[in-house]
């Protein structure tokens, strides 16, 4: 490809690179393009991430800087986006598949009048490039060829590893004051409220417990609540206990609610739907208990066990307490 690829990248938890982000940056080396991020933000928000950028590659960040850019404003930030994409006259330009890349990408794409390509796994250079995509909720899998300038994708989560880069670099900081108008401030966040304190990130755990409408009620969950509790686990749940009013939305794993990879997800009462799937298809490991032993969800899991949640996950606890001497 003729020009560099630029990547628009998120500031984690911690102030290092996101994880989806820099995933998307390993992703992006497969274009073999000079490598390029973009921030919006303030400078003090890059300088903690130099290390990553980086070791993956990339040669320069150009930070976003405006007064309004403090809160996330879609259009906003598209816009610095596609501005930057338009300075370095980029080939591509790709973002993490999360909801905020997805969206931001949209807009560019709007912006630009490019074709978007969702959700990809795999690109191979090419005129035009050709990309693999995951679909209906990761049931299949569609080839395509994207005939567009810049390429636009964004990078299904945990579709590769935010490996390091064979050559690092020293990653340089660039600012600039994107050009903004009044119609690209109309919709912006105005508060945020934050989640109740306490428990384990459900995107970051390295153990879920999940529940599903098996669970039979709000109450019910208590009893995974203790499991988690003594693995040093999140807490997750199907888009029926969402629908149902017994978990909040942001407990949901699957193609509309957190997309996790955990070292072992442990799904209780979960059928299996194709949609809840594609949200736990990064876990290393799959243990699933069901009372029907022709659940969906067994053709996935690496270790089963039919029965009543109620009478396994409770005696799953105890024998943790009896081993751990509690």
């Amino acid at each position: 490809m003729s020009g560099p690829a630029l990547v628009f990248v998120e500031q984690g938890p911690d102030g290092a690179l996101d994880e989806l982000s820099g995933q998307a940056l390993a992703f992006a080396r497969r274009l073999e393009s000079p490598l390029h991020a973009v921030l919006v933000g303030p400078v003090a928000a890059a300088e903690p991430m130099r290390p990553d950028l980086g070791a993956l590659g990339v040669s320069t960040v150009h930070v976003a800087g405006h007064p309004s850019l403090g809160a996330f404003a879609p259009a906003a930030w598209a816009q610095a986006i596609a501005e930057t994409a338009a300075r370095l006259s980029a080939a591509a330009v790709l973002a993490a598949g999360s909801e905020r890349g997805n969206e931001l990408l949209a807009h560019v794409a709007a912006r630009t009048e490019q074709p978007l390509a969702a959700n990809c796994v795999s690109v191979t250079p090419g005129d035009p490039p050709e990309v693999t995509r995951v679909r209906w909720g990761g049931s299949l899998l569609e080839q395509a060829r994207v005939h567009g300038s810049p390429l636009l994708l964004t990078v299904a989560a945990h579709a590769v590893a935010a490996e390091p880069a064979p050559a690092p670099q020293e990653a340089e900081i660039e600012t600039f004051a994107p050009e903004l108008s009044e119609a690209d401030l109309l919709v912006r966040i105005s508060e945020r409220v934050p989640a109740a304190a306490g428990g384990v990130s459900l995107a970051a755990a390295d153990v879920v417990v999940s529940g599903g409408r098996g669970v039979g009620s709000a109450e019910g969950f208590s009893v995974l609540e203790e499991l988690a509790e003594l693995l040093g686990a999140a807490v997750g749940c199907s888009r029926a206990v969402t629908s149902a009013g017994w978990r909040p939305h942001t407990d949901q794993v699957g193609q509309t609610g957190t997309k996790i990879a955990p070292e072992i997800y442990i799904a209780c009462g979960i059928s299996g739907a194709t949609q809840h799937m594609a949200g736990c298809k990064g876990a290393k490991k799959l243990l699933a208990i069901n009372p029907d032993g022709e659940a969906s969800i067994f053709a996935s899991a690496d270790y089963a066990v039919i029965g009543d949640l109620h009478q396994v996950v409770p005696a799953i606890s105890a024998e943790l307490r009896k081993a751990r001497g509690t």
